[in-house]
């Protein structure tokens, strides 16, 4: 009997689960058997490897040849074994020495050729490697830099088995010509190209939008800003062509690029979901996704068949996720919001397991104010009845929407507006250089918790442990008693007086914060200036 061992991993949603490969040779008809709880992708490797070993000028065993992948209770899939069964079976076979093998993760898809080909979910691959104590991982050559990112990894990146060969047995390493299909690993998932219309960062989606360039929209601005300073949800409603979307597209480009660990965590999903841009193995700031109203419920919370893949909120992951014509998307699919936006997080169950997603993301809705985005509100300057109105707006059910911080009207563009000539708004660099300023002053204050932004804080937490100024609450303790707020919209008011407060420098907010901030969250006038008072 001849046997060899090598790692891989498997992927269960973003989490990686080391996988000993284990190949044992005997004497009897030549067969194959692969075991090991495997899915079609993964049983199709037998042939794949067969013809990959051969085709790099190596003899295949014949004898009967058993590959198992412990533990065998974990659910396993994909290509991204290939690499590894192909060295286990040459270990087996004596063609390499099987104690070079065993403490050595594979990662890679091999083709017909011998080719090493890259995967997807390459990063949390590697750092689930790193976390069960491997030194030493093997990943196809356009792969390198995203493995390298995790600290303390040795990274050996190859074009070929003939290559990694070569390296494990000190013979001369062949020159193979440089694959140039890049992008073969980072299409977007079957089932979710056909719903998701942009996902990116700021660097591919909105390098190039400044703020500068909304036309008016005073306070649409204002809430942006508000919103990025405090990671508060923001809803638009206003006729179209107003600038929702336009406002939507430059949230993330004010808002602070990632720490170090949420660009890990950030680019673990998106090489997951196959939707790394080539040549930047990193993501460092804040991604947008807009996903169409025809999205399913599964393309918006993750789905397909066998384990759940990431879906839009995972996309959007420490970024945006815009949601123009809301009222358009399925109630089913709204609904399925609601989890994520509470807890950071989502939990999908399928047959054949249960994965959790990261899906800490601030979302923007926009919403035309009728369907024929032309009425008022009351019918008269459109084609709307006042039924058909309410229909419309009912469609964005009420305990979605509690949870959505900011709500402002976004209003027609005058011509006035339009054909100004002096400097119609900040730009965006002055504006995230504000927001920068006021998410350090949140930081500072809650040093030693475990939040960083003011809408994360708990209500108890802000009322008991943080004061607004004396009288400040006033305003808003009124419209509590006269049931105008709610006790989870007086904590949500709060929150957003606190954030005002942080961009115009204050250390607690005041009285003028709090009826800005209730003006916010509600939308209706109070009379209040729609700026940041310094």
């Amino acid at each position: 009997m001849a046997f060899a061992r090598t790692c891989s991993v498997a992927l269960v949603g973003v989490e990686g689960v080391v996988v000993e490969v284990q190949a044992d040779l005997e004497p009897g008809v030549a067969a194959f058997t692969l075991v090991g709880l495997p899915d079609k992708s993964l049983t199709e490797s037998r042939d794949r490897v067969r013809a990959a070993v051969v085709n790099s000028g190596n003899a295949w065993p014949q004898k009967k040849l058993t590959v198992g992948l412990s533990p065998a209770s974990v659910p396993k899939g994909g290509s991204g074994f290939d690499l590894a069964v192909a060295c286990a079976v040459l270990g087996a076979a004596e063609r390499l020495d099987p104690r070079t093998l065993a403490d050595v993760v594979m990662i890679g898809e091999l083709g017909l050729d011998g080719r090493v080909l890259p995967v997807r979910g390459v990063l949390p691959a590697v750092l689930a490697a790193a976390d069960a104590g491997y030194e030493q991982v093997v990943v196809p050559e356009h792969a390198a830099a995203e493995a390298a990112l995790v600290p303390g990894i040795t990274v050996l990146g190859v074009r070929s088995l003939r290559q990694l060969i070569a390296l494990l047995t000190d013979e001369p390493v062949p020159e193979e010509d440089p694959d140039t299909d890049t992008n073969r690993a980072t299409h977007t998932p079957v089932g979710l190209a056909g719903t998701l219309a942009t996902i990116g960062t700021p660097d591919a989606t909105a390098a190039h939008h400044d703020l500068a360039e909304v036309v008016g929209q005073i306070a649409a601005r204002t809430a942006l800003e508000v919103a990025a300073a405090g990671g508060h949800h923001l809803f638009l409603q206003g006729p179209p062509g107003a600038g929702k979307t336009m406002l939507a597209e430059r949230l993330p480009s004010i808002m602070p690029p990632l720490t170090q660990k949420e660009s890990l965590e950030v680019t673990a999903v998106h090489s997951v979901a196959g939707t790394l841009p080539p040549g930047r193995p990193l993501v460092e700031a804040p991604p947008y996704c807009a996903p169409h109203h025809s999205a399913t419920m599964q393309s918006l919370v993750g789905g397909g068949p066998g384990l759940p893949r990431p879906g839009a909120v995972s996309l959007a992951h420490r970024g945006v996720l815009f949601l123009d014509e809301a009222p358009e998307f399925s109630a089913k699919a709204l609904d399925a919001l609601r989890q994520p936006l509470e807890s950071g997080h989502v939990v999908v169950a399928r047959a054949a397991g249960v994965v959790q997603l990261p899906a800490r993301f601030q979302m923007i809705l926009a919403a035309n104010p009728c369907p024929c985005g032309r009425c008022s509100g009351r019918g008269e300057d459109g084609t709307c009845t006042p039924g058909a109105i309410r229909r419309y707006q009912s469609r964005l059910s009420g305990p979605l929407l509690d949870r959505v911080d900011l709500k402002v009207d976004v209003e027609p563009v005058t011509r006035a507006d339009l054909t100004a000539t002096v400097q119609r708004g900040e730009s965006t660099h002055q504006v995230a250089d504000r927001v920068r300023q006021a998410r350090q002053r949140a930081a500072a204050r809650l040093t030693g918790t475990p939040w960083t932004t003011n809408s994360h804080i708990p209500g108890h937490e802000l009322r008991t442990r943080w004061h607004p100024a004396p009288g400040a609450l006033h305003e808003a303790e009124r419209d509590l008693e006269r049931g105008l707020l709610t006790a989870r919209g007086l904590d949500r008011v709060l929150r957003i007086a606190w954030t005002i407060a942080d961009l115009g420098g204050r250390d607690r907010p005041d009285a003028r914060d709090v009826t800005l901030a209730i003006q916010l969250r509600t939308g209706i006038p109070r009379g209040a200036p729609m700026a940041i008072a310094p």
